[in-house]
């Protein structure tokens, strides 16, 4: 008996009447996980479309894999090269054991054993992150009856990108769990929440355990190592001060510095975007209004100019380039769940993020990356931008045929 057979043959157990009545859910999961949901319309009107919401949700992943591939060389590569500066020959705990017995080695310039390590860090986090997540999703879709959606594949996936490879596990799981029920959860599920739960499950780490994600000792997953940001130097002294910590622009487009594991690269987010407009997953309004804010409100300050504040002067292509701007603009601005769904909306709430990106980066002095809380401040404001453009646009109607 194949697979296909078998589901079929147990499939009443999990329906109404069925001994697992209340567990279709799961069933329901794990079949349309392996297969392609067999159900249709049964009255007109019929729509039919072969974007569904699994295949936007499997672009959406593909989309991640030049950020997951480009963050485990680099997280490696920051751990053997801070390794090679503090003089260690073996990173210790479970991962220095496997690279050990392996006989891998810690050189920066290895392009594999940069890969490997950053592996040993990447996938224990997004295996907790999958059980803790998961087993919210299905928990929720249990007690209410519906169907557990592909959205959290999605998230989940984004939520370790966006995480410091240092994290500690429990925290990991605290914050995706925190993510799924408060970020989405308890708005419906997939489809309802108003705010992204990645970067729900994000802000919840950062404000409850600020010393493990945020500072200079926590981006590079060395014991004892501490090296600044790009983002930090610029609150300090200035984007010009960046080449002291031997970063120059294309360094920061190819994303050789320190920071979340998928973040760093604008390059692999550049090549994700491409692919997301291609298929029509992410409006390019969300995109370019988000850009146009960043261009316009970085030349204000540059304009302004500040004596204490070395960050007023740095440039607008600087921003796009440095700390998890890149990533917030693909991945998260373009989420449509939580973004204005009108064509005029999309472009005042990508301008809105990008307006408050700059802003907290450059007048917030606790706070040097503004990505994230500036994506959570248009998630709120996102259903206000469509009502104002829908009330105007009737207004506008009544004034044309009135």
């Amino acid at each position: 008996m194949g697979l296909r057979q078998w589901l079929d043959s147990i499939e009443p157990q999990f329906l109404k009447g069925g001994r697992y009545e209340k567990y279709y859910a799961v069933y329901e999961m794990v079949d349309t996980l392996l297969y392609s949901p067999r159900t249709v319309t049964q009255a007109a009107p019929h729509a039919r479309v072969s974007l569904d919401l699994k295949r936007t949700m499997t672009y959406v992943v593909l989309a991640t894999i030049p950020c997951i591939l480009w963050g485990m060389w680099n997280t490696g590569y920051q751990a053997n090269s801070a390794l090679a500066q503090l003089g260690l020959e073996t990173a210790g705990g479970w991962r220095g054991w496997i690279l050990d017995i392996l006989g891998i080695g810690y050189s920066p310039d290895n392009l594999f054993a940069c890969f490997v390590h950053g592996f040993l860090y990447f996938f224990p986090i997004y295996v907790v992150t999958l059980a803790a997540g998961g087993l919210c999703e299905v928990a929720f879709a249990v007690i209410r009856g519906h169907e557990v959606n592909e959205g959290f594949f999605v998230s989940s996936m984004l939520y370790v990108l966006i995480l410091p490879a240092s994290t500690p596990l429990w925290q990991v799981a605290l914050g995706i769990i925190f993510g799924v029920i408060i970020g989405k959860e308890i708005f419906g599920g997939t489809g309802k929440n108003i705010l992204n739960p990645a970067l729900t499950g994000r802000a919840f780490l950062y404000f409850a355990y600020p010393a493990q994600m945020s500072g200079d000792a926590v981006w590079v997953p060395v014991d004892g190592f501490s090296g600044a940001t790009s983002l930090s130097v610029v609150a300090s002294q200035g984007h010009g001060a960046l080449g002291s910590i031997g970063l120059d622009w294309w360094d920061a487009f190819f994303g050789f510095m320190q920071g979340s594991l998928g973040e760093t690269s604008a390059l692999a987010c550049l090549i994700g975007g491409i692919f997301l407009v291609y298929t029509r997953i992410a409006n390019v309004r969300l995109i370019a209004g988000c850009v146009l804010g960043t261009v316009a409100m970085s030349t204000l300050f540059n304009l302004i100019g500040s004596d204490t504040n070395p960050a007023f002067a740095m440039p607008w292509y600087w921003h796009l380039v440095v700390g998890g701007y890149a990533f917030g603009l693909v991945y998260m601005v373009t989420e449509p769940v939580s973004a204005a769904m009108t064509n005029a909306g999309r472009w005042w709430y990508g301008a809105l993020i990008g307006v408050m990106c700059v802003l907290i980066r450059v007048v917030n002095p606790a706070f040097p990356e503004g990505m994230m809380l500036a994506i959570l401040f248009g998630n709120v404001f996102a259903p206000l931008i469509d009502y104002v453009v829908v009330k105007a646009n009737i207004q506008r109607r009544r004034r044309r045929h009135g």
